[in-house]
């Protein structure tokens, strides 16, 4: 998640500063994604230093309030009408380490599974029953939280039925051996290329 456009986003409404910042993005998030303030202003010095805000005078109460450049809303217009792009490479941990568990003689890949999935099924019955405790629970500030929290449900669900199907696929796979012992090749220096035929983008395109 983008923090830095979405603390512009918030400047493009109107001069801010520091907590006020923090209060208004954990009014739009519903608190699901907890900023520290000290994020918050590392953040505004590089929009400074990339000339998206301007810091302003303190007033009598010590505040010093941020405002935003044309540049800044610009990016801010960009990011609103640009789709968010997922990376082709998995970095997913919990993929990596099932990966990585599946292939290490030995281990019981099974017992790693049932364990996740009975994290993954806590988790989304946690969000499930998840209640908004603002003042208005029908206002914009329920609807800001509850597009979050469905998210992570969806991702939960998603996740639970992902663990199913590599389950599924480890038992079939079970009657060979799936260990894979240390090379004794020297490995050459570089990363392997793939065939386009084993490249997953590539694979897609198709």
């Amino acid at each position: 998640m983008s923090v830095r456009q979405s603390l512009l986003a918030i400047l493009d409404q109107g001069p801010c500063y520091g907590y006020q910042l923090r209060s208004e993005f954990d009014r739009r998030t519903g608190s699901t994604w907890p900023l520290n303030v000290g994020q918050i202003y590392n953040t505004l010095e590089r929009l400074e230093r990339d000339g998206l805000v301007e810091r302003g005078d303190a007033d009598e109460k010590g505040h010093v309030y941020w405002q935003i450049t044309d540049a800044g809303s610009a990016e801010v217009a960009s990011w609103l009408s640009s789709p968010v792009v997922r990376g082709s490479a998995t970095r997913d941990e919990l993929a990596i380490k099932l990966a990585v568990a599946a292939t290490l003689p030995g281990v019981d890949v099974a017992a790693v599974i049932q364990a996740q999935r009975r994290a993954s099924l806590e988790q989304m019955q946690s969000l499930q029953r998840a209640q908004y405790t603002g003042a208005d629970p029908h206002g914009p500030q329920q609807l800001a939280w509850s597009l979050v929290v469905d998210s992570m449900i969806f991702a939960a669900e998603a996740e639970v039925r992902w663990l199913d199907h590599t389950e599924q696929r480890l038992t079939r796979h079970s009657r060979h051996t799936m260990g894979l012992e240390l090379a004794t090749e020297h490995p050459k220096k570089g990363r392997p290329t793939l065939s386009r035929r084993d490249d997953p983008v590539a694979t897609a395109e198709r």
